[in-house]
């Protein structure tokens, strides 16, 4: 048997290449767009790719099962429940996938039902010969990660109660996979920092054994514990899921491959201002503080660079971007994978041009935690924009450490939906008229938050900016100090003009010992 997995840690995903190295024939399970590396391979081993299996219609990425069907003339296979606009072959409970000879030997993948992340989501139980007492493994797409269970929540808007499709989870969990040995080797569709759990390991494989010892959600409970332990804490939802969701659901064009064109100053703010564009500054943290055009988002290409980006700009927003020499191309193919096709071109080395258009250029406004709060607790950050570009109190646009912190992605702490965990009344709104607004995930915030401050996700933000008042003072922070500085890019890019970020995040402050809430 022939088995590889591919893993994408940009996006946490794992795709998988099975084949039956007598007879070459294969099956490839939930690829991404960009799909020349599984073809390569498959060659370089022989093997024809016949199928492509989804174990579900993703929502996190767009998905390329498409591309590899025109690649490789492979047949497109989805779980029995599965509707879409184009077509596919149905795979039924039970149903077996033999890899080799007339005879029904060799590799074989058996069709496991597993309603409950999605109502199509299916996993594969490999065996490397068709009478092997243990599976080889099991791929479970997103029913079961290592250390966490798939999210419940996603169909919310289709009209099934997260309460359902737990319920559906509970029993694809214990009718399906815990019936299979304990020596079975776990493959899950995705790792640490995805949004389609909570708990997720940064392991990228596991055994059923283990996660029947480990794991949270699969210890002994009754069914009506596990629904109310799986439908709460979840990650706030990243604005683009649906929209990739009805893409991999519904057909969507090709990758087309290729650097974006380049464009002149000029065209990149024609673009921004005729034809709504949005100016994408994927340069990382510390270089963009320090300097970047009026306007422009922020989303680095060193941190989850697609899904933040899916969460500020929106579905379809036609795109500049502004890449450090040789990195555009990067920052296309990575937009690409969650469908962001929409690029219309980059802006060539974008520091010489800052440093050309000093009128154009704006300084992140950044504060430490210790100008957060005076004697009687008020706000000592004065705000507003001097000539030169700097605030009172604020820092010059560089963590203390000259860069910015690490991705807080990887902390998977969870969270609920994408609305925000209210506060009383008055949070958000304090005595000195500053909003006050923290944008981690919302299980971050119960366990502590900054006195008065309003809980909007980082997720969610662009779907709140009209309950903030652009004419007062925003101060946001997260973490560590990276959603924090995206935020204030989307709160400006929408004309926010007294924004600014606390360095160091909510960590800063606990490790200064500032005063906490929770």
């Amino acid at each position: 048997m022939h088995f590889a997995q591919y893993y994408l840690d940009c996006l946490s995903q794992a795709s998988y290449l099975i084949g039956d190295e007598t007879t070459g024939r294969a099956v490839l399970v939930d690829p991404r767009r960009d799909t020349d590396e599984y073809v390569r391979d498959a060659e370089a081993a022989g093997l024809r790719i016949e199928l492509v299996v989804e174990t579900h219609i993703h929502a996190d990425f767009l998905s390329g099962h498409l591309e590899l069907a025109r690649a490789t003339g492979a047949t497109v296979c989805f779980g029995a429940a599965a509707e879409t606009g184009f077509p596919i072959r149905r795979l039924s409970d039970g149903e077996r996938l033999s890899l080799g000879g007339d005879d029904g030997g060799g590799v074989t993948l058996t069709v496991l039902a597993t309603p409950g992340h999605t109502l199509e989501s299916i996993c594969l139980v490999i065996h490397e010969h068709s009478d092997d007492e243990v599976p080889f493994g099991v791929l479970t797409g997103d029913t079961l990660f290592v250390g966490d269970v798939g999210r419940p929540d996603l169909l919310s808007a289709a009209g099934h109660s997260p309460q359902d499709m737990a319920a559906r989870l509970h029993h694809s969990l214990h009718t399906k996979l815990l019936t299979l040995p304990d020596a079975t080797r776990v493959f899950p569709a995705h790792g640490a920092g995805s949004a389609c759990g909570r708990s997720l390991s940064t392991e990228t494989s596991s055994t059923i054994g283990d996660q029947r010892r480990l794991n949270y959600a699969l210890q002994p409970m009754p069914e009506a514990d596990f629904i109310r332990l799986v439908t709460a804490g979840q990650p706030a939802t990243p604005g683009y899921f649906a929209h990739d969701a009805a893409l991999n659901r519904d057909g969507h064009p090709l990758l087309e491959p290729g650097p974006p064109p380049a464009l002149t100053l000029d065209e990149a703010l024609a673009a921004r201002d005729r034809q709504g564009a949005a100016l994408l500054d994927c340069r990382p943290l510390a270089a963009y503080t320090r300097a970047h055009l009026a306007g422009s988002f922020h989303t680095s290409l060193d941190t989850r660079f697609a899904e933040y980006s899916g969460s500020v700009v929106a579905p379809g927003t036609p795109i500049v971007l502004l890449a450090d020499p040789g990195a555009e191309q990067e920052a296309r193919l990575r937009l690409a994978r969650i469908g962001y096709d929409h690029v219309l071109g980059h802006l060539p080395d974008p520091a010489a041009v800052l440093e050309r258009c000093p009128a154009l250029t704006r300084r992140s406004q950044r504060i430490r935690h210790e100008d957060l709060a005076g004697e009687e607790g008020r706000c000592s950050w004065s705000g507003g924009l001097s000539a030169d570009g700097k605030t009172g109190g604020g820092t010059d646009g560089v963590a203390p450490d000259g860069g910015a912190s690490g991705d807080e992605a990887s902390r998977r702490a969870a969270s609920g939906g994408g609305e925000p965990a209210e506060r009383p009344a008055t949070a958000g709104a304090r005595a000195d008229g500053v909003q006050l607004i923290d944008v981690r995930n919302p299980a971050e915030y119960e366990a502590g938050a900054l006195p008065g401050a309003r809980n909007i996700p980082l997720a969610g933000l662009r779907h709140h900016i009209a309950e903030l008042d652009p004419d007062r003072p925003v101060v946001l922070y997260c973490r560590s100090g990276n959603r924090s500085v995206i935020a204030a890019a989307l709160l400006e890019a929408h004309g926010f003009g007294d924004v600014c970020d606390v360095v160091g995040g909510y960590d800063a402050v606990a490790a200064g010992g500032g005063e906490i809430a929770g």
